[in-house]
């Protein structure tokens, strides 16, 4: 028999379910939607199921969206001749943040992972070769991770659109700003070696 009463366990165990969530986080958070006044539980339990009703992959570029199209996708001010590629919606998010990229995004949903059992066929990949596969698409600019599975996906899809005769361009990584040198591993040198720019 638990410390707890069966459903409240069961909210605790709900949250401890989520990504970096542990029992003790869901604990707190379990007594925290348990001391809400009524309105304010039931409205976020509402948003819950609002959420998952709602949000689905834009038809496009397979970012989230509660519409047909997203607003990056049907905005007349991007540049629709380049398309930037990530792994996740939040990685959308992270370049929109520098306010440096006007083009288009394709969100993937994962990375290749044959240790997770993930392939290209479990991933947004076809969808993206269909679109450059339309054409005026000019340029695909990779941007997964600098990971194994990233630089994996990331030859993958450019071995896939080399028919299309797309400009396929890799983000720059190397030494962070404010970084020391001497606390870089080797394979971030080779990459910030690699990736060097005309000053």
């Amino acid at each position: 028999m638990g410390a707890f009463p069966a459903a409240l366990e069961e909210l605790i165990d709900q949250f401890a379910s989520l990504p970096g969530i542990g029992y003790k986080s869901a604990q707190r958070l379990a007594f925290h939607i348990l001391s809400l006044p009524d309105s304010e539980a039931r409205a976020f339990a509402d948003a819950v199921v609002r959420a998952r009703d709602r949000i689905h992959c834009c038809r496009i570029c397979q970012n989230l969206t509660d519409a047909d199209a997203c607003a990056i996708c049907t905005n007349p001010r991007r540049d629709a001749s380049v398309v930037c590629v990530v792994s996740d919606p939040r990685d959308v998010t992270a370049i929109e943040h520098t306010r440096e990229y006007n083009g288009l995004y394709h969100v993937l949903h994962g990375v290749i992972s044959p240790m997770n059992h993930i392939g290209p066929d479990d991933i947004r990949i076809r969808e993206l070769v269909e679109r450059v596969a339309q054409g005026g698409i000019q340029e695909v600019i990779m941007a997964t991770n600098p990971d194994t599975e990233g630089e994996t996906t990331a030859k993958y899809i450019s071995r896939l659109l080399k028919p299309f005769e797309v400009k396929v361009t890799r983000l720059a990584y190397g030494i962070p700003v404010g970084g020391s040198l001497e606390f870089a591993d080797d394979a971030t040198l080779m990459r910030a070696l690699e990736g060097r720019l005309e000053f």
